[in-house]
């Protein structure tokens, strides 16, 4: 006779089972991945028919728009262009300068030299030539004898040296500030103070100063805007 207290189809003479412990709850991790830290990539546009790599007028270096803006550097700027703002900015020491800005203003400053220069040594070789052959020694007394035929050259020579000579001062005193303010924004445009300049009065500094030119534009260098 089946007992009433066991359930239905369970075995009378099985041995008793020990109740189940209840299972903890299980709970499923769930989290929200952290958001990643936004990248900046650099991006600019290039300036057209600037060489590879010279920034144009967009982020990061806010470059200038319009060969007239002078407060932002202009990149990828021609020689007449670079020669129209060296003249504006004349004693502008704020802002920045690109690189095609200075080294086309070098180039600039070189040739207007150079026909002076040039002037300067004719001068100079025609005075020397002039004077050498003007005068002669007797062999036979020993004296100093001129040729008055010479004296031409030699006054022609003296006159050469003297207006190129005139030019290579005017040029230097007309040029001396623009050329000190370009340099000065062009460190700033490399991100660097344009005190560093006055490394120029040393050897080793001017070749760093030098190196400093060269350098490219860092958008960093914003901080030296008006």
């Amino acid at each position: 006779m089946s007992n009433p207290d066991l359930p239905n189809g369970a075995d009378e003479n099985a041995a008793p089972q020990p109740p189940q412990a209840p299972q903890a709850p299980q709970y499923q991790q769930q989290y929200q991945q952290a958001p990643q830290a936004p990248q900046y990539q650099q991006q600019y546009q290039q300036a057209p028919g600037a060489p590879y790599g010279e920034p144009g007028p967009g982020e990061p270096f806010d470059g200038a728009t319009s060969v007239d803006v002078l407060t932002r550097p202009l990149y990828g700027a021609t020689f007449s262009q670079a020669i129209r703002r060296f003249f504006k900015n004349y004693v502008n020491f704020k802002g920045r300068a690109s690189r095609s800005e200075y080294w086309w203003v070098q180039l600039f400053l070189t040739l207007i030299t150079l026909v002076p220069f040039v002037l300067l040594m004719i001068g100079i070789g025609m005075s020397a030539g002039g004077y050498s052959s003007s005068t002669s020694v007797d062999p036979i007394t020993g004296g100093i004898t001129v040729d008055p035929t010479s004296n031409g050259l030699v006054g022609a020579g003296s006159a050469l040296m003297i207006i190129s000579g005139i030019l290579l001062v005017v040029i230097g005193l007309g040029t001396l500030l623009p050329s000190l303010s370009i340099i000065w924004r062009r460190l700033h445009d490399a991100n660097f103070a344009g005190p560093f300049y006055f490394l120029t009065f040393t050897y080793v500094g001017s070749i760093v100063v030098l190196v400093f030119t060269i350098l490219g534009s860092k958008p960093e260098g914003r901080r030296f805007d008006q």
